[in-house]
């Protein structure tokens, strides 16, 4: 298998479920003759026509609508946020149509809003937030952050073809620096399933998205010291694989959990009272998070660099459960 961009995983996913479903359509801002704002859809209108590839209006509430009314009508909408940070434009359709509407009345919505998300492009506080935690509060929504490109072809898959809504969290910074092989064929990563990046015995990171690259690099650094560090990558966030999170806590019994998100609030608070809940008793050491400061993503560039998580900071903090 060649190795891929995570970019080009994700194309290949959709350009593959159009290809394979006729109710698959894309819908977005500049994603039809301009190709997106990242060229992920470059070409698709050629290929699929003015009726499956639509420019929309620049409102999100409208794009997020518009796919709620088709997938109640029997198509499979997939809808690009172009930025994450805007999808708040559209959250109460999102969180008060789509997440509740097969609960209420019984008719499936299945319908994907894609959003690119993160920092590391010194795009400032708004085209780089990590919204993601807004919408794991939210029960009827499933919501994926894809780390490789085997997952980010795989879970885009899988959310495609889930009866109800999605949010496919994409990583910007993955896009391009990100490469490696996917599955020859057709084929989709479950939805609720977490996967262990490297075996470890001494501390376990609990992360997702492009904190476990940088969860890895931590890894190795510490590994040259004597510390066997166990890498556990959610995958999906909602709903979360909460029988592997216990295991991988439970089997070092020291854990540190990281995502590029503000910290207070943040998917860290959850996974660590699932810990506290269910595998106390197994804990060596306090359960430690390295998240983004509580603070807007700052634009300067070398401001920006101070405030993302980073494997050095992941580094220090297994250090300092190595030696509690």
């Amino acid at each position: 298998m060649e190795p891929i961009t995570y970019l080009e995983a994700i194309r290949q996913g959709l350009w593959e479920e159009m290809e394979r479903d006729p109710a698959v359509f894309l819908l977005g801002e500049d994603i039809a003759v301009y190709g997106g704002a990242f060229k992920i859809t470059k070409g698709f209108l050629e290929k699929f026509g003015e009726e499956r590839v639509i420019d929309t209006p620049l409102s999100e509430a409208a794009i997020v609508g518009a796919s709620i009314g088709a997938a109640l009508m029997g198509m499979r909408p997939v809808a690009e946020m172009q930025f994450a940070d805007f999808i708040s434009c559209g959250f109460d359709q999102i969180v008060n149509v789509a997440a509740k509407y097969h609960y209420r009345v019984g008719t499936p919505v299945p319908m994907v809003i894609r959003a690119p998300y993160g920092g590391r492009l010194h795009a400032g506080p708004f085209h780089s937030q990590c919204p993601e935690a807004w919408f794991v509060h939210t029960p009827g929504l499933k919501v994926v952050a894809p780390a490789t490109p085997e997952d980010a072809k795989g879970l885009l898959k899988a959310a495609i073809r889930d009866p109800n809504p999605v949010i496919y969290f994409e990583h910007k910074y993955l896009y391009r620096h990100e490469k490696g092989p996917v599955p020859a064929g057709d084929y989709a990563t479950p939805i609720g399933v977490a996967a262990v990046r490297r075996e470890g015995r001494d501390a376990t990171v609990i992360t997702y998205g492009a904190m476990v690259q940088q969860s890895l690099e931590a890894a190795a650094a510490v590994a040259k010291e004597g510390i066997e560090t166990e890498v556990l990558d959610l995958r999906t966030l909602s709903p979360l694989d909460t029988d592997a999170i216990v295991a991988a806590a439970e089997k070092t019994g020291k854990v540190c959990i990281v995502h590029e998100a503000t910290q207070t609030g943040g998917l860290g608070g959850e996974v660590a009272a699932l810990i506290a809940e269910r595998a106390f008793r197994a804990l060596d050491a306090p359960i430690l998070r390295v998240t983004a400061p509580d603070t807007p993503v700052p634009f300067s560039p070398p401001l920006e660099d101070a405030y993302l998580p980073k494997a050095e900071k992941i580094a220090a903090r297994l250090r300092e459960l190595a030696a509690f």
